[in-house]
């Protein structure tokens, strides 16, 4: 089956393509909660609250569970089919490089632009002069609406990001122009990706960067820096709230700035990367949303392949055994399945309850120990850390595992709506007035 890419140049040119005020990310690593997702997305919209859905997988994912890129398409685009979606979506090919890109030209229409391998490759030093040459107003104090206190940055500061970032900005240009010449200016979504590095980016580093992306010719409609504090995979964000909500509001206002004095898209905004279960600062991202009157978008991801699992203890009989085996599986392949998530998953190897407990678990005990609530006391956030990177266990379970998804899909169906809608668009997004 072929998706349109590249347009004829026969034809009128069709509308630039916009990512909406608010927007989610959602993985669908086995493509079968489509309809489940895009219900939560339609019961929002019944309440007001107009959410986007772009469903995202990255190559890593693709090559783990066996999946292709175009996958993903049809299993959207057949949940819009079926459930009578009106709205806008979008397909993600999420964390891309240029090494990666070619595989996702054909099916999709956004783009996170992964350049963390250019972070920190330092520009030349004539590059750097160049660049501060050309933009002194950087170096002078900044007001920023919505904020109390002005932008200062410093010359040595200023030299300082140029230099770790400017190669990234280089390095996202390239796979922009990739995506651009095989589907035409303005014909789809581009978001870069500054978040997987060391240090989390203040709002002044944050400006050089939008100001080199606007230079560069890069026409970003969101961006992904990398906060104070950890966002680890499918459990709470660990850190100081305080301190990321400052962080979050001067970054909308810098935002701001830079639509304005730069000709960046008007509907620039942030992107939260891993933002699937932070709930403590859910209530900081609505303030600011209200207060601002800006957009968001959230990528939620491995989440639900989490209700999958929950879905299918519930279930009981053979799901709960298939989930039980799940774990089992994980336990043993611990130290490689978390090695490529060593930054985003903290797991204390005490808490791993032993597989021959899990194994006389009931479907009450496992659901508990897996579902995010903290209130919970069975809850255990090292057992779901586990579980959430070890999706590559249920890939190599093939077709029992896909069987399974479809034997038990009201149970696991039931639970991706609610967690998706109830525990993340519901606490997130205003409605939009």
């Amino acid at each position: 089956m072929a998706f349109s890419s590249s347009s004829d140049p026969l034809k009128p040119a069709a509308a630039p393509l916009r990512l909406a005020q608010y927007s989610i990310g959602v993985g669908d690593r086995f493509a079968h909660q489509g309809k489940a997702q895009l219900r939560a997305c339609m019961q929002a919209a019944r309440d007001g609250i107009a959410v986007v859905p772009v469903w995202n997988k990255s190559n890593r994912e693709h090559a783990i569970v066996g999946s292709k890129p175009g996958d993903v398409r049809r299993a959207a685009e057949a949940a819009v089919r079926e459930l009578g979606w009106t709205g806008p979506f979008h397909v993600d090919a999420d964390h891309i490089t240029l090494a990666t890109v070619t595989g996702f030209l054909e099916s999709s229409d956004y783009y996170t632009l992964d350049v963390a391998s250019a972070i920190g490759r330092p520009a030349q030093e004539a590059e750097v002069a160049e660049f501060l040459a050309r933009h002194p107003e950087i170096l002078q104090t900044i007001a920023l609406a919505g904020l109390d206190a002005p932008l200062r940055i410093t010359r040595a500061a200023a030299e300082q990001t140029a230099g770790k970032y400017l190669v990234a900005v280089h390095e996202a240009s390239r796979i922009y122009r990739c995506i651009e010449a095989a589907k035409g200016k303005g014909q789809f979504i581009t978001e870069v990706s500054m978040d997987e590095t060391d240090a989390p980016q203040m709002p002044a580093e944050l400006l050089v960067i939008l100001v080199a992306l606007a230079d560069a010719g890069v026409p970003v409609q969101t961006i992904a820096p990398k906060f104070t504090g950890r966002f680890n995979k499918g459990v709470d964000y660990v850190g100081d709230a305080a301190q990321f909500e400052a962080e979050l509001r001067s970054d909308i206002a810098v935002i701001a700035h830079a639509v304005r004095a730069y000709a960046l898209p008007d509907n620039l905004k942030l992107s939260v990367h891993s933002g699937s279960d932070k709930f403590s600062i859910y209530p900081a991202i609505r303030r600011a949303l209200l207060d601002f009157r800006c957009g968001v978008h959230v990528k939620t991801a491995g989440t639900t392949w989490l209700e999958e699992l929950i879905g299918l203890a519930e279930a009981g009989g053979e799901g709960l055994e298939l989930a039980q085996e799940v774990y089992a599986q994980a336990f043993a392949h611990r130290e490689e399945l978390s090695a490529p998530y060593a930054s985003v998953i903290d797991i204390e190897a005490a808490r791993l309850p032993a597989p021959e407990q899990v194994a006389r678990w009931s479907s009450a005990r496992y659901t508990a120990a897996l579902r995010h609530d903290p209130q919970c006391p069975d809850f255990n956030p090292s057992l779901r850390q586990l579980l959430h990177v070890a999706y590559k266990i249920a890939g190599q379970q093939g077709a029992r595992y896909l069987g399974m998804l479809d034997a038990c899909e009201e149970t696991i169906a039931r639970n991706v709506t609610a967690n998706l809608y109830e525990r993340h668009l519901k606490l997130i997004f205003p409605a939009l007035s």
